[in-house]
């Protein structure tokens, strides 16, 4: 038996698939798979994410000690509840997690603090990692949160739903919402962030005040879904999945996460800093590429890459694309991977093409 989150009961009423996931029992669909995925695309669709795990940052060192700890610079949070995705690395540069973080108080005010959201299944070593790093700082706290469950609503009338269910000033606090921002309303906080390619809520709410959220949500048309269907809404998405698509071997710079390193101002010294800006001046040899193949067959994790002949990568992250209709994936591959290679299918190389790994946005496809 594993831990359960405040909506284990709801979840099993709704008809859920439970697994095991990261020690939590967690639904995996409610059905189907594929519907549970358009819905997301096209109207609405809510999930658990309770098992994921907030920390509220304190003091006066919090600022700078995420800038030592993580790989983007929090001091670019100049909004009150403005949000950035970042790597948090170990010395040699490669990802112990990635997390989002939020500024939760006005710019230069004093009292200024912060919250980050990290993966469940990496939980316990990245409270660790986090506390050991507090060392070199004065006056930083971390303090997790796990009274606080979340629920990720996601889709074209995400937001338009939640607004409808919830007190008139939290529905305002929503619609004044810009992309990547969270802030809190009656004991409630609201981001508008996610993890589908689509528009919509990341809510963390109290445990006791929960159940009746999803199912206000439920009865308003927000259809429940799994695990199953968010891994393939990421993929779509192009969004990087910990374990699979980046690990504590892997660079940011070789995941698709360069753009999440903040190299300027050159004199701030964060955890692994000198390890990527001795593999960007010699050149990483890997890259995260999208691959899509447009005949039968699906494409699997761990599957090899060939080029020439050679087996020269794997891939990180595959599945049948409900949206498209068709088979994509992630892979790592060398640097000098053009715009096809082939993928050992039970033994036969299958030709696919080479993309940027984002496959779809906001419903639509987004490669040529």
């Amino acid at each position: 038996m594993g831990n359960k989150t405040a909506l284990y009961e709801l979840h099993q009423q709704m008809g859920a698939k439970l697994v095991d996931f990261g020690g939590w029992d967690m639904p995996i669909n409610y059905g189907s798979q594929v519907e549970e995925h358009h819905q997301v695309r096209r109207d609405a669709g809510m999930f658990d994410v309770s098992h994921m795990t907030v920390v509220d940052i304190t003091g006066s060192d919090a600022q700078e000690y995420l800038r030592y700890l993580l790989a983007n610079d929090v001091i670019r949070l100049r909004e009150k509840g403005k949000a950035m995705y970042t790597g948090m690395l170990n010395e040699t540069g490669g990802v112990v997690d990635d997390l989002i973080v939020y500024l939760m108080t006005d710019a230069d005010v004093p009292g200024e603090w912060f919250r980050v959201v990290v993966n469940c299944a990496t939980r316990e070593k990245d409270l660790r990692w986090m506390s050991d790093h507090t060392a070199h700082f004065d006056d930083v706290a971390l303090t997790e949160r796990p009274e606080l469950s979340m629920v990720a609503i996601q889709g074209p009338e995400a937001c338009a739903k939640v607004t409808a269910v919830v007190s008139e000033s939290r529905g305002r606090l929503i619609e004044s919402l810009s992309p990547f921002q969270g802030l809190e309303s009656e004991g409630w906080f609201f981001a508008r962030t996610g993890y589908t390619g689509e528009d919509g809520l990341e809510v963390m709410v109290p445990e006791d005040e929960v159940a009746d959220f999803w199912q206000a949500l439920a009865d308003a048309g927000v259809g429940p879904c799994g695990l199953g269907a968010r891994d393939t809404l990421r993929l779509e998405a192009g969004m990087n999945l910990y374990g699979a698509d980046m690990d504590e071997s892997i660079s940011p710079l070789a995941a698709n996460m360069g753009w999440t390193v903040a190299w300027e101002p050159q004199e701030r010294n964060f955890i692994g800093r000198e390890a990527l800006e001795k593999q960007r001046a010699e050149g990483v040899a890997d890259k995260l590429v999208g691959l899509v193949l447009e005949g039968r067959g699906v494409l699997r994790s761990h599957q090899k890459v060939i080029v020439d002949g050679e087996e020269v990568g794997e891939i990180t992250s595959g599945s049948f694309s409900p949206t498209l209709g068709h088979s994509i994936a992630m892979a790592r591959v060398p640097v000098t991977t053009a715009e096809t290679c082939h993928v050992d299918m039970r033994g036969k190389p299958v030709e696919v093409r080479v993309v940027k790994p984002s496959f779809v946005r906001n419903g639509e496809k987004v490669f040529s």
